[in-house]
């Protein structure tokens, strides 16, 4: 939790996906197992740094879905609030803008798609981690940035500040 006067994103993408079904649609696919793993071991990785979102915005998708289960198996001290957002569903930075500025509590997380993800995380801080995978935000990717407003309805590109940024792989 944090107090007033800021907010913490923790942006995720979603882990890894299985395409063996040919006749899933995509917002329909699964995690693979690499992907059960990297997710679990994201939430443990949280949990660690003490990363407890008060609020997820999640896209409704089956992955998306099962990336934040598995995050939340790690201890949570307390539940979220927990929204499913069609419009994160491969959203473009910009849509994903706008959904964060819907937020109310101050530790939210979302968890979404590449290839809008990546550019909405480029588009946040002030300046980017010096990870050679952040431009590319490979599967179960989180960036976790504080913005110095009082309301998500404030958050701009450029302003925040990263506190981590981190590749889980899940092998």
């Amino acid at each position: 939790m944090n107090s007033s006067g800021y907010k913490r994103l923790i942006l995720t993408r979603h882990a890894k996906s299985a395409w063996d079904d040919p006749t899933l649609e995509d917002f329909d696919r699964p995690l693979n197992d690499r992907g059960r793993r990297a997710a679990l071991a994201l939430g443990d990785f949280m949990a660690s740094r003490g990363y407890e979102p008060e609020e997820v915005i999640c896209s409704p998708s089956k992955r998306t879905r099962e990336t934040w289960e598995r995050v939340a198996g790690a201890t949570l001290e307390v539940l979220p609030i927990l929204r499913f957002e069609d419009k994160l569903f491969h959203a473009s930075p910009s849509d994903m803008l706008s959904v964060l500025k819907t937020a109310t509590a101050p530790t939210v997380m979302m968890i979404g798609h590449n290839p809008g993800i990546a550019e909405f995380a480029a588009s946040l801080p002030a300046r980017p981690p010096m990870d050679p995978d952040f431009r590319r935000y490979p599967t179960a990717a989180t960036l976790v940035v504080d913005f110095q407003i009082d309301s998500w309805a404030d958050v701009n590109p450029g302003e925040g500040s990263v506190m981590d940024f981190v590749r889980i792989d899940g092998r």
